[in-house]
């Protein structure tokens, strides 16, 4: 992971992007688990599970530093804009994740970030990159949205109802992702592709840094009671889906188009849907099943478009 990746097919993106959105869907859960007793808020779990990814993250660097190439070096510009935009994105998208699920409950928080996530991409790279979403990406994008839609109105899970505070919070953790998406998309296709790596390692600690303050102020230790369970809550939070899911979305991001990441991302709320009957004992209604089933087909869709494009676009090889 410590390599660039200029090389990484875009199949290979798009695995990498599906398994970075599941392993999101279950943070949520776990951090719904975590909320009940353990004393912990949105800010101080978040700045725990960006101080445990990024510990984790120089562990395996430092573990697989003679197995793996270096990566070549960035202009300090570049890389200081790169940290400040991923760091101060994934801030913002990770913490006001976390205080939409305590705010309006993990279906609806979930959904509703994801769900507005592709549309401020989709809008944002039509600007500054005048990406196309096409006809068969509109098909797909509107197809995800409406799969969204139904699962927030056949969410019969108990989550609460849709409070506008936590709504709030959602949106403001979709602009987070989106603009992390963009910038990142945006450096892939210059062919400078940033290193994965280090662009997660230095994202988490922008947002250590940042969130610590307030982490102390809104109480950053957990009760006593409970503490095995909620450690190992922390320690599965910073290990599967921050460490391992945000180095290979960063990868996967720089080779992929910033819609089609942000629509494959939507797997997340399938995830974090089946995490909750499984875990959280709630229940599906038959409207819920239907948005599952619309959100499921919408991005197998978009990825296989993105495949059929990415061979379309494929330079011929040379001759002669």
């Amino acid at each position: 992971m410590s390599s660039a990746v200029p090389t990484l097919s875009t199949g290979r993106g798009l695995l990498y992007i599906a398994f970075a959105a599941t392993s999101w869907g279950t943070a949520g859960a776990a951090a719904a688990l975590c909320f009940d007793g353990s004393g912990l808020g949105p800010l101080a779990l978040t700045f725990w599970r960006s101080l445990g990814g990024l510990a984790l993250l120089l562990l395996a660097s430092r573990a697989t530093r003679r197995r793996t190439p270096a990566a070549p070096a960035q202009p300090r510009r570049r890389r200081i804009t790169d940290t400040l935009v991923n760091g101060l994105g994934l801030t913002l998208f990770q913490a006001a994740y976390f205080e939409a699920v305590q705010g309006t409950g993990l279906a609806v928080a979930t959904v509703v970030t994801l769900g507005a996530a592709p549309v401020m991409i989709a809008l944002g790279a039509r600007v500054t990159m005048g990406e196309r979403i096409g006809g068969t990406g509109t098909v797909a994008v509107t197809g995800a949205l409406t799969g969204l839609a139904v699962l927030v109105l056949g969410d019969g899970g108990g989550s609460g109802e849709v409070r506008p505070a936590g709504i709030v919070w959602a949106l403001l953790s979709a602009a987070g992702y989106a603009c992390i998406t963009l910038h990142t998309r945006r450096q892939g296709r210059t062919g400078r592709p940033s290193d994965a790596f280090a662009t997660t390692v230095r994202s988490f600690a922008v947002c250590a840094v940042c969130l610590f303050p307030f982490a102390a102020a809104e109480g950053l230790w957990p009760h006593s009671a409970g503490l095995g369970r909620t450690l190992a809550l922390l320690l599965y939070i910073a290990a599967v889906p921050t460490a391992l899911g945000y180095a290979l979305y960063f990868a996967g991001a720089a080779t992929v188009r910033a819609t089609t990441a942000s629509v494959i991302a939507l797997i997340e709320p399938v995830s974090a849907t089946v995490i909750a009957v499984a875990l959280l004992g709630e229940h599906l209604t038959a409207a819920t099943v239907a948005g599952t089933a619309v959100l499921l087909a919408s991005v197998t869709g978009l990825a296989l478009a993105e495949a059929r494009l990415a061979v379309r676009t494929r330079p011929a090889p040379a001759t002669g």
